[in-house]
């Protein structure tokens, strides 16, 4: 992380790096003291990189660990956070700000396709738990996948009706880059907000390993464990479709960290979840942080979306898996 805070478009020595965390944390006796950091070293390094890398520590660690319960819970190795169209249903929210110009009532900017974007999120959870619950309220793994896919397309169809009918240039830049992602826009406040989140729901989920690797061997045997199966994976469910929206309010649609992170882990510790949660979690933070610093230094002058680099990661090992499924199943 103290590597990732130095790169960017205004290099900035780990040396000194250190020393500005050390001073703002107000760490006594480490021997860095003597260092001279510039108003601007501090500025860069506290007021503008410290919270994206925090914020995106926070947000790869969160999608990764909600793919691996989703890839638990539905059986399917294709499943990731915005397999429910939760992604989708909060560009519908964006779309409707940075378009058609709706006003959130106390918000402007920024705050204002924020709030739009999750309470389009929210919105899409309750259509796919309402297509996908079945008789007596059970939620099966393939009606939720299937309703999930069809909301989606659903509100990519408005987006993009919406965006073409609205004939701005840009506009349609702008969506374009709030689908792509981004943690760019993260100060002090959002970052603190979604590391509280990835927190908060890393535990939660963690807590519920044994019932997610009983669950693994199939609803009979968990049910023979004297798990409640359709009360858990409501419940789980809802929380990473929760945790999802409140990440996509913040940055975007992020692709592929929950459908990477958890089969690469898997493949070194096998499928436990006691392991595969925490795992998982600090591999999706270490991603996504080299991600947005590759994405601010890649291209000289330009910030290219966090959502391009990780497609370059994501996309190879998903067509992989596409090829690999057939044979597994």
């Amino acid at each position: 992380m103290a590597v990732a805070l130095g790169i960017g478009a205004v290099p900035v020595p780990l040396s000194t790096v250190v020393q500005v965390v050390v001073r703002r944390l107000g760490v006594e006796g480490l021997g860095v003291e003597g260092l001279d950091v510039s108003l601007l070293d501090d500025q860069i390094v506290w007021q503008l990189r410290m919270p994206r890398v925090l914020g995106a520590a926070a947000i790869g660690a969160s999608l990764a660990c909600c793919g691996a319960v989703l890839q638990a819970l539905t059986r399917n190795d294709l499943a990731d956070p915005y397999l429910l169209g939760i992604s989708s249903g909060a560009a519908v929210g964006a779309v409707t700000v940075i378009v058609l110009g709706v006003s959130v009532v106390g918000l402007v900017g920024s705050a204002a396709v924020a709030a739009a974007g999750f309470v389009g999120a929210l919105a899409a959870l309750v259509l796919v738990l309402v297509l996908a619950a079945g008789p007596g309220g059970s939620l099966s793994p393939g009606r939720t996948v299937l309703a999930g896919v069809a909301t989606a397309q659903v509100c990519a169809a408005y987006t993009s009706m919406v965006v073409i009918m609205a004939g701005d240039a840009d506009a349609a830049r702008r969506v374009l880059g709030w689908t792509l992602g981004s943690v760019a826009g993260l100060r002090w406040g959002t970052a603190l907000s979604v590391s509280v989140v990835a927190v908060v729901s890393t535990l939660l989920f963690m807590t519920m390993a044994g019932q997610l690797d009983a669950l693994a061997f199939g609803e009979s045997s968990a049910r023979s464990l004297g798990i409640e199966v359709d009360r858990l994976r409501w419940l789980l469910m809802v929380v990473t479709a929760l945790v999802t929206a409140c990440l996509v309010a913040f940055s975007g649609a992020i692709g592929f960290v929950g459908l990477v992170v958890p089969h690469v882990v898997r493949f070194v510790t096998g499928p436990q979840h006691r392991l595969l949660l925490p795992l998982a979690a600090l591999l999706g933070a270490v991603l996504l942080v080299w991600a947005d610093t590759l994405a601010r230094s890649w291209v000289s002058g330009q910030e290219i979306p966090i959502g391009v680099v990780t497609a370059i990661v994501g996309a190879p090992f998903f067509a992989y898996l596409l090829r690999r499924t057939p044979a597994a199943a």
